[in-house]
């Protein structure tokens, strides 16, 4: 049989759209323009539920946007090409990365940095250019979801956020990379650069927090020490190197910064807050060692939301209070490590995948993820 063309034409597929806030996702067929210049259309193989999806669906107002086609963790396949792309072809494996990496600008060409100039990050229901690929059956216009939206068979994103890799990788995991594992494991690899023998203390260990966890253990930390409201939790963090516990609620009259200071002989050398709570960021900046503590904020607050730091604090204690957007990770040079970590074994991305399911069950994957069930389920595309 000859192979029907698609290029350059628009593609009839299904997506699960969000239809209103809260209500499930509804299984619907939607058109799928081309790929205008600079952009791909991608297949999507599988892709992975992170809790930031649950997020902008029960949200009401602005950022939030219906009807959309949410989910922005993912691998596909190339279908087709826009005009000026020339970094991948048709076939080729990639992952959609929320994170732009235009690999020109002074920031994506910097060591320092991998917040891209030329197509800065926002959370946006449209392409970069301020438009839309999608249209439903009725051709009413669907919202795009951080510039990826995998949660259709067919999607098309702008080369900028997308990242060339080898196909050795399972489609089942490299997914996990488009998004949390890489944001905890690159938030300790790049953006903390934990030491051999250091001492951390991760503030929530949910996946994001556990990809922390793992990635301070790939970097040799000796103790790193989880803090959760969920005791259970640490049975869980023992399998991504945790080696000590917290339950937050059982602190009595200490603040958490006191026992975490009296674990660590003086306060752990590197805090990672992955809840997205102010209070716990002031809580993981107290407990940093002086001198050279280093606190991370992956967690994100409501917006809004005010730190307060004593003055004298920063001052006299000679710590540092960075944010970490994607772990510090630049997609287009450091994915491609961490596939070569996890086909060496030594990157263990198995472990975070808890649940598997076909694209018709994706609304068991969010209740599975919501009831706090599941680290990562994997919607398959075609199973």
């Amino acid at each position: 049989m000859d192979k029907i063309i698609t290029a350059g034409k628009p593609i009839r597929c299904r997506a699960a759209i969000a239809r209103k806030a809260g209500e499930p996702l509804v299984i619907e067929e939607v058109m799928v323009a081309p790929p205008e210049t600079g952009e791909v259309r991608i297949k999507i193989i599988c892709t992975s539920l992170c809790y930031s999806d649950i997020t902008f669906l029960k949200l009401k107002d602005p950022p939030a946007f219906f009807p959309r086609i949410l989910g922005h963790e993912s691998v596909g396949v190339v279908e087709s090409v826009g005009d000026g792309v020339t970094e991948v072809a048709e076939g080729d494996t990639v992952i959609p990365i929320f994170l732009p990496d235009c690999a020109q600008c002074g920031d994506c060409t910097s060591k320092k940095s991998n917040l891209c100039s030329t197509f800065p990050f926002k959370v946006s229901p449209w392409m970069h250019d301020g438009s839309s690929r999608f249209t439903d059956i009725k051709g009413e216009t669907l919202y795009h979801f951080l510039f990826v939206s995998s949660f259709a068979e067919y999607t098309v994103v702008h080369m900028a956020n997308v990242t060339k890799i080898d196909p050795v990788i399972p489609p089942n995991r490299a997914c996990l990379l488009s998004c949390g594992v890489s944001t905890g494991v690159g938030a300790a690899w790049r953006s903390a650069n934990v030491e051999a023998g250091s001492t951390v203390a991760i503030f929530g260990l949910g996946s994001i927090g556990l990809g922390v966890a793992e990635g301070a253990r790939l970097c040799g930390a000796t103790k790193i020490i989880g803090i959760d409201v969920n005791p259970e939790k640490f049975e869980v963090g023992k399998r991504f190197g945790v080696t000590d516990f917290v339950d937050s609620r059982s602190c009595g009259e200490k603040r958490l910064s006191e026992i975490i200071t009296e674990m660590t002989g003086g306060g752990a050398d590197y805090c990672f807050e992955c809840v997205g709570k102010a209070s716990l960021v002031e809580e993981a900046y107290a407990s940093c060692r002086k001198g050279w503590g280093k606190t991370v904020v992956l967690g994100v607050d409501k917006p809004g939301a005010q730190l307060t730091l004593s003055s004298f604090e920063v001052l006299h204690r000679g710590k540092a209070l960075l944010g970490s957007l994607f772990g510090g990770l630049k997609p287009k040079s450091d994915i491609p490590i961490l596939i070569k970590r996890y086909i060496n074994k030594e990157l263990e991305l198995d472990k975070f995948v808890t649940h598997e399911v076909s694209f018709e069950d994706i609304n068991k994957a969010i209740d599975l993820l919501v009831e706090g069930k599941s680290l990562r389920c994997v919607v398959w595309m075609d199973k």
